[in-house]
Order: C-alpha cells, then structure tokens, then sequence
C-alpha cells in the first residue's frame, strides 16, 4: 500500500497561503477503500471525509494552506495503522510566505515499522502480523521502505560535499514507534522540532525525538569529509530492525578539525 508506489508517498511543497488542487486516485485493482488525511488542512479528517473512495474511485480536494510547516499525510480508513505500516504516508511541506533559507541539497526520509509474521532478514514474500502490530513489536524498522537501502551497501548512499550545507526533511510515519533522530558525526545546526517552521530553530542538537505522525527539519554543515549515518538511537532498530541511511561527504580534509594520531 503506498502513494504513486513509494514510500514515503511524495512531498507535496507549497508556499503559505497557497491553495492546493488534490485529485486521490484508487486503482480499480484495488481490494479496500482508500482516504488521505492531511495533517496541513483545515477540515473534517484533515481533508479523510472528502477523499474517501472505492476501488476504481476518484476525488478531488481543494484547501489552503494557511501555516507554515512539515506535516504527515496518511491513508486513514479503519485499519489506518496497517495502511501506514505498509508505507500509505508523506509530507506535506508549507514553506513560510518568504520561503526558505537557501541550502545546497536537500534529502526527504520516512521512517515507519512493518510487522510481519516472519523475522528480521527474511526474503521473498512476508505476511502481515496484526498480533505484533497490537503489541508494537515490528520485526522491520525502515528508512524509505527499504533495509539500510540509502547506504553505500544498499541502494546507495545520499552524497553532499565538504562545505556545502544540506537540509534533512524527515517524516514519521510510525504507526506506532516514536524516534530520536541523530546524524552520527555531525549536530543538527539548527532544526525545528515538529517541523514548526514559524518558530525560530533550535541550534546545535544532537538527537531530537520525532513522534509518530509527525514530522521534522534539520540543517546540517559539512566541514570535514566524513560518513554521516542518519539513525534512531533507539539503537537495536539499527543493529537488529535494518533502520540506518548514511549521507557520504566527499572532500579534502582539515586536519585542524579533525585529524587521527599519528
């Protein structure tokens, strides 16, 4: 179950005071109902009520986005906890009237829990485990839907260079799980919890918790080259649930930052 057959569904990237024409779509093949709530909206459900449709279905939403600011959108028919283990969330990123403050790249991440009856490392076709999901026990903990897919030994890794900044925009899915959100070898500049972008930025955070249905933004610079894994330090969801991305940077040294012993 995923938006345009990703996970997480695409950013949808507005300006303040925009309105915005939705159409949701539902694939004949389909077997459920499908809905979108969107966490930026003013209205029943977050826009839920609106877009609910059959198989084959189509509805189309119209809504402004009067604040600025990250926020989950997810698929919230009864059984939306499934829905969104199975990858049915994205952003919606409402940038502020004055937009915002130039970077040199930008990487869009979501994390979510997928419970399943076999355990961490099968391959081939898995089943879904309502059990472990009641209990909050996921077998699989991900970035992007995929196991350590945005790493050197994935899928590949994200890539910046040395003195470049970038811009991490990071949505929780959950269901359930919430997260404490570190870039190993570097500090978040400044971030903004929550994704509440019309406050002012929190400066020099080491970890910063993401709660389930949430979102966050986190600057970041590059002095030095460097891997950079982006984790939770809920660190078994690493070792053992297959949670880790890793941003490669690519430069010259400056040994007066860094340097090892000789």
């Amino acid at each position: 179950m995923t938006w345009n057959g990703r996970v997480p569904g695409p950013m949808i990237r507005v300006r303040q005071d925009d309105t915005v024409t939705l159409t949701v779509r539902s694939a004949a093949a389909n077997q459920r109902p499908h809905c979108v709530d969107i966490h930026a909206v003013y209205g029943s459900g977050g826009g839920a009520m609106a877009t609910i449709m059959p198989p084959g279905g189509s509805r189309r939403l119209f809504f402004e986005c009067t604040y600025p600011g990250t926020f989950i959108y997810h698929c919230a028919v009864m059984g939306m906890d499934e829905r969104i283990s199975r990858g049915m969330f994205g952003m919606v990123l409402v940038e502020p009237h004055e937009g915002l403050p130039a970077v040199d790249r930008e990487f869009y991440l979501g994390q979510h829990e997928l419970y399943t009856r076999e355990p961490f490392g099968s391959r081939g076709l898995l089943h879904f485990d309502f059990a472990a999901m009641a209990r909050e026990e996921p077998n699989f903990v991900l970035f992007n839907g995929m196991v350590e897919g945005l790493t050197s030994g994935g899928l590949g890794a994200m890539r910046a260079k040395v003195g470049e900044t970038v811009r991490i925009f990071m949505v929780n899915g959950g269901p359930n799980l919430n997260s404490s959100f570190l870039p190993v070898g570097n500090v978040w500049k400044g971030c903004w919890p929550q994704g509440a972008l019309a406050n002012s930025p929190l400066n020099y955070v080491q970890t910063q918790s993401v709660a389930p249905g949430s979102c966050f933004v986190g600057e970041m610079e590059l002095p030095v080259p460097e891997s950079i894994k982006l984790v939770d330090h809920a660190l078994s969801r690493v070792a053992r649930k297959g949670l880790l991305a890793e941003l490669v940077v690519d430069g010259a040294p400056d040994p007066a930052l860094f340097r090892e012993a000789g």
